[in-house]
């Protein structure tokens, strides 16, 4: 099965590439490897603000993990032409707005790591990652993950 039909299967539509809000590109390429800058999460196109362990819970955190996903495969998308030349996913890193007493993080950036799975599957879709709780991100996203590729 191909990766637009598993896309297709979950009746997950792939986004554009967003316009960024700074000075910075979405990807580099370099050899086999796609850089994606950080995507913040986003809700009704736009930011999802909110902060784990004061005015969300995990479960609110994995949906804004998994939205995210969803926007970092459309600019791997536009950055490799076809999800069926990535090689593999290589690592997410996972930035959590989280109080000093949460301390779930990992399970946040799940909502990301589990769709990945389920798109590519194990052979391309395990990865390595990090999970970071920080006291803010960009205009009070809940959320924020990069992601490394490698390509064909």
């Amino acid at each position: 099965m191909s990766i637009q039909d598993r896309l297709q299967a979950l009746g997950i539509t792939l986004p554009p590439v967003a316009v960024p809000a700074a000075a910075y590109v979405p990807f580099v390429r370099t050899g086999s490897l796609v850089f994606l800058s950080g995507h913040i999460a986003k809700q009704g196109g736009k930011p999802w603000v909110g902060q784990l362990g004061l005015t969300m819970k995990t479960e609110e955190g994995q949906a804004a993990a998994r939205a995210i996903c969803i926007d970092l495969l459309g600019t791997l998308q536009a950055a490799v032409g076809d999800l069926n030349n990535v090689s593999r996913i290589v690592k997410l890193l996972g930035l959590v707005n989280s109080t000093p007493t949460f301390t779930e993080h990992h399970l946040v950036i799940n909502g990301c790591s589990q769709l990945i799975g389920e798109i590519f599957g194990p052979s391309i879709g395990a990865h390595a990652r990090s999970a970071f709780g920080v006291a803010q991100i960009p205009t009070g996203a809940c959320v924020e993950i990069e992601m490394i590729a490698e390509v064909r």
